[in-house]
């Protein structure tokens, strides 16, 4: 008995001759705990009742390993998905609780749900996200499974995919300003027109081929406008063309280099994740500037005067007079 006590625990170490009094250390689950055992004089202590006793103690220990599922929870999780089918899954970590299932829609676009497992599952509802523009608001009973969550997902998917095939057309069609690297939540588009003038349109989730509401930018920036668009079965990438009266520049046409002018004051393109907006109205001029660094500029001029939320002032380059609103400024 002894030899096994030291084998299984090299760290205890015996207080008496009679070897019935050990102290020392035990690991349990990657930890060492300091621990006292007294056998009885017939050192018939099951080893089997050792290691319960040292894992209840670890996990007295460790309150957070007290939420290890049952073996049950383990053989419901196989069995849900060779329902669902092992080919849906992308990931699992290595506690078994988050999983990462793919679903291809009805165009082919693959997404990815990830789903979090509380410990009582099934009866606990699991934590669900993904890379959706809408809530993923999940309905969920005792009954249900991960299958449940996958079907779910693939009709939210569904009815999403007009919304994502008006913004593919845009991204195939067009040079995208922002954002850099569009997700599938995004909802905005800033579109390059020419040199320092872009469009910005918001696509409805419920209504894409609705008109939406742009926002012009360029020398005379920062004009919000609702287009009216000619033909409502037309995508909004046409009815744009249609009501502007331009080609836009495409990566069949240009080159995005064209459009990734320079900030005139911190000479780069990118600031944080924001890119310049703001062009000085002088043909002559304009030079482009990102908001937040005029608005510094500008601040910092004696010369420079306010009027509600606008700062007036003098371009940095030209000195023709140049306006930026303090309310988009970060403080």
């Amino acid at each position: 008995m002894e030899s096994l006590l030291v084998k299984e625990s090299p760290l205890l170490l015996p207080l008496n001759k009679e070897k019935t009094v050990y102290d020392g250390f035990i690991t349990v689950q990657e930890r060492d705990f300091r621990i006292r055992i007294l056998l009885p004089p017939d050192h018939q202590l099951k080893l089997a009742k050792k290691r319960s006793m040292f894992q209840e103690v670890a996990l007295k220990c460790r309150p957070e390993c007290r939420s290890i599922p049952p073996p049950q929870y383990y053989s419901q999780l196989i069995i849900e998905m060779e329902d669902l089918g092992w080919d849906k899954l992308v990931s699992i970590d290595t506690e078994f609780r988050t999983l990462r299932l793919r679903a291809e829609d009805s165009s082919g676009r693959q997404h990815v749900v990830t789903v979090k497992l509380k410990p009582k599952h099934p009866v606990e509802a699991p934590w669900c996200s993904a890379d959706l523009p809408v809530p993923l608001a999940m309905t969920w009973t005792p009954q249900s499974s991960l299958g449940h969550v996958h079907t779910q997902f693939l009709l939210l998917l569904e009815s999403l995919a007009e919304f994502w095939a008006v913004l593919d057309e845009i991204d195939e069609k067009t040079w995208v300003l922002e954002p850099e690297k569009p997700s599938r939540a995004d909802t905005m588009r800033r579109i390059a027109i020419a040199n320092n003038v872009s469009i910005k349109v918001e696509v409805d989730t419920r209504h894409p081929k609705m008109l939406p509401e742009c926002c012009l930018l360029g020398a005379e920036h920062g004009r919000s406008c609702f287009v009216s668009f000619r033909n409502p079965d037309c995508s909004i990438l046409q009815n744009l063309r249609d009501v502007l009266e331009i080609e836009f520049p495409s990566p069949a046409t240009h080159e995005k280099s064209s459009f990734s002018a320079e900030c005139g004051i911190c000479y780069a393109y990118r600031l944080e994740s924001a890119i310049p907006d703001q062009v000085c109205n002088d043909p002559r001029c304009g030079q482009p500037f990102h908001q937040a660094c005029l608005y510094e500029w500008l601040r910092g001029l004696p010369s420079s005067r306010q009027s509600f939320n606008i700062v007036f002032g003098e371009c940095p380059y030209c000195s023709k007079p140049i306006t930026v609103k303090m309310s988009t400024q970060k403080p």
